[in-house]
């Protein structure tokens, strides 16, 4: 089963500031992540996962956020262009959310990312605009927590990526595992 949807824009920072300014492309390296980043990298490379065990594996390579979220929380009064999240890649027409693990996207010509897991979003969002973070997580009707500030993923195959490039799905094969904090 395959969908599709496209690029919308690529971020990348090689400091580990919350936002990331957005380029004309990136480079998806296998097994580390987005070329240039602070986050690139085979083992855990966020600050506050490498304080508690620096050999973890770092599952945490490329962070993808639809533009869709973007576009519903703009028309809530907040402004969050794409990068600002601390996304890598903003897609489009993509239900990142509802994919499960191991799911597979195939960006452009080359690169495919498999995704691991969702964000877990952190205090850090308030930071950026205050209220944002309640726009984040929330709750459902059964009372379970709902994150929505992404996917995380690793890189199986590099390459360029730019605004523009498809997106295609591949679904791993049933029972689906869905996605839970990584």
């Amino acid at each position: 089963m395959s969908a599709t949807g496209s690029v919308a824009a690529v971020a990348l920072d090689g400091s580990h500031r919350f936002s990331k300014p957005t380029a004309d492309e990136i480079r998806l390296l296998a097994g580390l992540g987005v070329e240039g980043d602070a986050h690139a990298g085979v083992t855990v490379q966020h600050r506050s996962r490498v304080a508690r065990d620096p050999s973890q594996p770092n599952l945490r390579q490329v962070h993808l956020i639809h533009r869709e979220l973007l576009d519903e929380v703009d028309a809530d009064g907040f402004t969050v262009p794409p990068g600002a999240m601390g996304e890598n890649i903003t897609t489009s027409g993509v239900d990142l959310l509802a994919l499960p693990v191991g799911a597979r996207l195939r960006i452009g010509d080359d690169a495919v990312v498999e995704v691991t897991g969702l964000r877990n979003p952190c205090l850090q969002i308030d930071g950026y605009e205050p209220g944002l973070m309640k726009r984040m997580v929330g709750r459902d009707e059964q009372g379970n927590v709902v994150r929505r500030a992404g996917v995380m993923s690793v890189v199986l195959a590099g390459g360029v990526v730019r605004p523009g490039d498809p997106i295609a799905v591949e679904l791993p094969a049933e029972p689906h595992v869905p996605l839970a904090p990584v």
